[in-house]
């Protein structure tokens, strides 16, 4: 078992990770029943584990009930915002309850998001079962839902109180949607420790394979990474939280061409993202072509996009740089960009042009 603290004065909160972990849970949440029922979100395709949940909690004597959601980013949506929260309603969810979101980053978010603003805000706890979740959304409080002009753009940071994070749930999980978690694995490479980038290119593929020690070590490190940067600047005020939007801000702009569906997932756009954040780097002479050509091929190796054409993109650099446009990070009319030096020297660049990012959009190959 590996305990990762987020330190926040008084609401820290420990991240648990253990293989196994799932069926083990109550010990770690009846204190947070109060005697009262739990209410467990989670969507379809996490049935089986539901059902796992579910039972550790009676065998404890822990009372549950349950809501199910649709699978898929368009869940992050208002309509099912307000059908979560009449349904914890429903359920007599109290601000000094617990809800609990089982599932990936989409449950995450918008359970966050309504226990953020249920009653002026109720806890909640973090039991993430997607890697992209584990090693990203389910630590660090952000929480939201889409709007029609683009990603995360209605939403609160709120805290969990608990997050339980068991490796062996990814056993069920389809390998595209691994892959795409594993392109938050690498970013924390990128950002700035070149040696875990170097850790990735030799384990990826087992990862992806299965190998449990390989994710357990990768959920660890991403989650002590996250959890440092976290507690340095909660609400990204000063910057250095922003380094974990690497990849994003391209990334968004082709999901919001594809319609924040199926076929581009998050943690592909990211992937896309994140190599063309470092050929842009590369174009402007920030970082050594060798460099952006390395992130790359590791993305090719294992699978993801590393640029527009993988990611199935046709759009004009025009069109992409109007998605970013509407990216929440605006300020003042600038749009800041995590740009890089080199693998693990990602740093923001708030004096981008976005007329050369169009430029530069225009001429990758499509």
């Amino acid at each position: 078992m590996s305990d990762v603290w987020v330190e926040l004065g008084a609401r820290r909160y420990p991240v648990v990770i253990e293989a196994g972990l799932l069926a083990g849970s109550a010990a770690r949440l009846a204190p947070l029943a109060r005697g009262r029922a739990m209410v467990i979100v989670s969507d379809a395709q996490v049935a089986p584990h539901l059902a796992v949940l579910r039972d550790a909690l009676a065998a404890a004597g822990v009372r549950s009930e349950s809501i199910v959601l649709p699978s898929g980013e368009s869940t992050k949506s208002w309509a099912m915002l307000e059908e979560l929260c009449e349904g914890l309603l429903d359920f007599g969810v109290e601000r000094g309850d617990h809800v609990i979101a089982l599932g990936g980053g989409v449950t995450g978010d918008l359970v966050g998001f309504a226990c953020a603003i249920l009653k002026r805000g109720c806890g909640f706890v973090q039991i993430p079962t997607t890697l992209l979740a584990q090693v990203d959304s389910s630590v660090g409080g952000k929480t939201a839902i889409n709007a029609r002009a683009g990603k995360n753009l209605i939403g609160a940071f709120h805290q969990p109180a608990l997050v339980l994070i068991d490796p062996t749930t990814l056993d069920t999980l389809p390998l595209r949607e691994l892959g795409a978690g594993y392109a938050e694995v690498v970013k924390y490479g990128l950002i700035d420790d070149a040696g875990f980038f170097a850790w990735c290119e030799a384990n990826g593929a087992a990862l992806l394979a299965g190998d449990l020690a390989a994710r357990t070590h990768a959920i660890e490190h991403a989650v002590a990474a996250k959890a440092r940067i976290v507690a340095a600047d909660e609400h990204e005020k000063s910057g250095t939280r922003a380094l974990l939007n690497l990849g994003h801000t391209f990334g968004h702009a082709l999901e919001a061409e594809t319609g924040f569906s199926d076929r581009l997932l998050h943690g592909e756009g990211v992937a896309a993202g994140m190599a063309l954040a470092f050929a842009y780097s590369a174009r402007r002479g920030l970082c050594a072509p060798e460099d952006a050509a390395r992130v790359a091929a590791h993305l090719r190796a294992v699978g993801l996009p590393d640029g527009l054409a993988a990611a199935g993109i046709t759009a004009s650099g025009a069109t992409l740089v109007e998605h970013m446009r509407h990216d929440k990070k605006m300020d003042g009319g600038t749009l800041p960009f995590l740009l890089a030096r080199g693998i693990g020297e990602t740093f923001l660049d708030r004096s981008v042009d976005l007329a050369d990012v169009a430029a530069f959009l225009d001429d990758q190959p499509c």
